[in-house]
């Protein structure tokens, strides 16, 4: 840890281990993320990121890469919510996650939900970059502050690649300091959960999801590839939880 707040960067390496199953030859945490196996079933390995310490505060500087090689199967998860805070450095905190799926490997990428509590300022990058025929599930879930409290400054951006070809790129800035407009009926309408579920299957690629509103603070669109989108907003993050995992489920 520094002046200006701790530099930690973990690393996920899964490969198909030869006998069905998948291997975790790089499981390495760092700072405050800390990453441990857990038990799972069949061909897919487990993988919890347990907060080691408090994080992201302000002035760290967080990343976390996942790859995935060919037919490996990869579950990543969190034991709980990521809180950003202020911290005592103050200024931008900065969470990047690099996630790479080889042809036939699949990862589902399904943390719990990153809350920006007052005061915090962080900002999120995920791009993930898959191969031809791979697969991917993302959730990504965002709370604008805790009970009873005033938002932090949060801005996110998520890239999604495949085959080389960019199917999703979307940024969010919500918060204090945020462009005008973010809280109105345009993006989070008085909301303060707001989240997103990309789905890539080579399925999709010649039998697109249709478009419909799933609820009416949700939707499900096609993207311009093998990859569907839903896109939902919740008074609170129960409800966008339930939200997520109903299209998720509809889509299975």
């Amino acid at each position: 840890m520094t002046a200006t707040g701790v530099r930690a960067h973990a690393r996920i390496v899964a490969r198909a281990d030869g006998r069905g199953g998948t291997a975790l030859p790089v499981l390495a945490g760092e700072g405050p993320l800390a990453l441990r196996r857990v038990r799972s079933g069949g061909a897919e390995a487990r993988v919890m990121v347990v907060g080691a310490m408090s994080g992201p505060l302000g002035g760290d500087r967080l990343a976390l890469t996942a790859s995935v090689a060919q037919s490996a199967r990869l579950h990543v998860g969190s034991a709980a919510a990521t809180l950003a805070l202020p911290g005592q450095a103050g200024g931008e905190a900065r969470y990047d996650v690099r996630l790479d799926v080889a042809e036939g490997g699949e990862l589902r990428w399904l943390p719990e939900q990153l809350i920006a509590a007052r005061g915090s300022d962080l900002h999120v990058t995920t791009r993930a970059e898959l191969a031809a025929g791979a697969r991917l599930v993302l959730r990504e879930e965002q709370v604008l502050g805790r009970v009873g409290e005033e938002p932090g400054r949060l801005t996110s951006r998520l890239t999604v690649r495949v085959a080389g070809r960019t199917v999703l790129d979307q940024e969010l800035a919500c918060g204090p300091g945020a462009p005008g407009g973010w809280d109105g009926p345009a993006v989070l309408a008085g909301h303060r959960a707001v989240g997103q579920l990309v789905v890539v299957r080579p399925e999709y690629e010649d039998r697109p999801v249709e478009t419909r509103m799933l609820d009416e603070c949700a939707a499900l669109t096609p993207l311009a590839g093998p990859a569907a989108l839903v896109s939902a907003v919740a008074p609170d993050a129960l409800r966008l939880r339930r939200l997520l995992d109903e299209a998720l489920a509809g889509l299975s």
